[in-house]
């Protein structure tokens, strides 16, 4: 029985309604799979019911060929070269109560604290020792870090090394903040978006925060010139294959630099405290998804895909990612700064954390890049300077 190549789901649906024998059928089979990932990476979308299938087989050929496909074009754009993004987590105040966060504001067990300007150029002072081109500023919304203080901050950065590259992951600010920050020194900002579905969102957070408010953020910082990353958590609370392709169809219409996804890990004092963490393989899938729909971006193996497996992020890289972003923050906070339960390398200094990723890294034939990461490519988007 011979069947046409069909694209995408249709051809699979085509190939379960056949009477064809088991060699035929194998045949077939890898020539459909084949053919699957040959069309999204041509067309640099998925259908609903490739996401489907994806998300769901339990077929270990087409993964692994999902995957290879992946790695090898992120290996085409950036070679064996994995960022390193020196990430300080300044503050863990926050005025929200977001229900899956463990620094909301309603968490009277966190143990709250502020670095001080000082403390935070110390950092970076460290990183810069240790040849990180890139710092991460992250906070909760802290309404104590007024822009007068986050600008001031930024410009002190900039002028002790103006060879490196400052994002900010503040949250949700007006676009006038948003500029004053951007014209201190600021060159990304990562703001991840959790999901674009509105009723999956108001079902992650407090009435007063919106999906509307969050894209229009996330716009408003594309418009301004910042680089900009947005993202979402893999195996959160309502989340469905639906609201994942929603998620995959926006980042297709914002075209970030950056897309930071991870898995969902709940936190015991949040009322999604007794919820499925999100799963290692799905996270896995949706990083070379991402990879191939939109091969410039950045993806980062994240601290919580290493922290629900020990190999998480090696497989993460190996699904893709080429950005890792090791703690500069002191020791002394970093278990504060605890967004789900069991975060790792919260008692590791800042030298020891990246030495402990740079042979992890190489151990699976990639390489550290310490440096700002600023590349030229032939590319539609503005990659004059990578995150």
């Amino acid at each position: 029985m011979n069947i046409p190549l069909i694209p995408g789901i249709q051809a699979w649906q085509a190939y379960r309604e056949s009477d064809m024998d088991v060699t035929e059928r194998e045949r077939t089979e890898a020539v459909l799979e084949k053919n699957m990932i040959e069309e999204i990476i041509k067309t640099r979308d998925i259908t609903p019911g490739q996401l489907e299938e994806l998300l769901k087989t339990e077929d270990t050929g087409l993964l692994e060929e999902l995957r290879e496909a992946a790695c090898e074009t992120a290996k085409q754009i950036y070679g064996t070269g994995i960022y390193l993004r020196g990430l300080i987590e300044f503050t863990n105040y926050c005025k929200n109560d977001c229900y899956y966060c463990g620094i909301r504001k309603s968490n009277r067990n966190a143990v709250r604290y502020r670095l001080t300007k000082e403390e935070i150029l110390a950092c970076c002072k460290a990183g810069h020792e240790l040849g990180f081109g890139t710092f991460v500023l992250q906070g909760g919304e802290d309404p104590y870090f007024t822009d007068e203080r986050i600008c001031d901050i930024v410009s002190e950065i900039r002028i002790c090394y103006p060879d490196c590259a400052i994002t900010l992951s503040l949250g949700e600010k007006t676009k006038e903040s948003y500029q004053r920050y951007f014209n201190a020194g600021a060159d990304r900002y990562l703001l991840r978006h959790e999901t674009a579905d509105t009723a999956h969102y108001a079902k992650l957070h407090p009435p007063e925060l919106s999906l509307e408010h969050r894209m229009k953020c996330l716009r408003e910082l594309k418009e301004i010139g910042y680089q900009t990353g947005c993202g979402f958590m893999v195996g959160s609370p309502y989340q469905t294959v639906g609201t994942i392709y929603r998620d995959i169809q926006f980042i297709r219409e914002l075209k970030p630099h950056m897309v930071g996804i991870g898995p969902f890990i709940p936190h015991g004092d949040t009322p999604f405290a007794d919820r499925e963490q999100g799963s290692l393989e799905r996270t896995l899938r949706l990083l070379s998804l991402i990879r191939l729909i939109d091969p410039y971006v950045l993806l980062p193996a994240t601290t919580a895909l290493g922290t629900i497996h020990p190999q998480g992020r090696e497989r993460g890289i190996l699904a893709g990612a080429n950005v890792v972003m090791p703690n500069l923050s002191p020791v002394s906070v970093r278990e504060k700064y605890m967004l789900y339960n069991n975060k790792i390398c919260t008692g590791e200094e800042a030298a020891e954390c990246r030495d402990c990723l740079r042979r992890r890294i190489e151990g699976i034939g990639y390489r550290i890049e310490t440096g700002r990461g600023d590349k030229k490519f032939s590319n539609s988007k503005d990659t004059k300077n990578m995150f």
